[in-house]
């Protein structure tokens, strides 16, 4: 399912024109990164939390050019479903 499809469906569902959801989605995702870039969780009740997780430094191997590389620490973004998302998925 696209970003367009979401914005199709609610607009359908609710009524409302889909240049509205439209703006309403892409708020909701820019605020989710501007929080991710703040390092701050979301946490959405019934849906789950977007999170960051952070990944200490480690040492790799290249073995096309048989070497080590350091991975510097770093964070990356996650998502974790609320429980009751993972019993509505275990259901299907």
């Amino acid at each position: 399912m696209t970003k367009a499809d979401i914005v199709k469906q609610i607009a359908q569902e609710t009524g409302v024109e889909a240049v509205t959801v439209l703006a309403v989605v892409e708020g909701f995702m820019e605020e989710v990164r501007a929080a991710q870039i703040r390092k701050e969780n979301v946490f959405l009740r019934g849906f789950g939390t977007f999170l960051i997780k952070h990944r200490k430094e480690k040492t790799a191997r290249n073995i096309t050019k048989n070497t080590t590389i350091k991975i510097p620490a770093h964070d990356i973004p996650a998502f974790k479903p609320s429980p009751a998302f993972q019993r509505l998925l275990e259901k299907k």
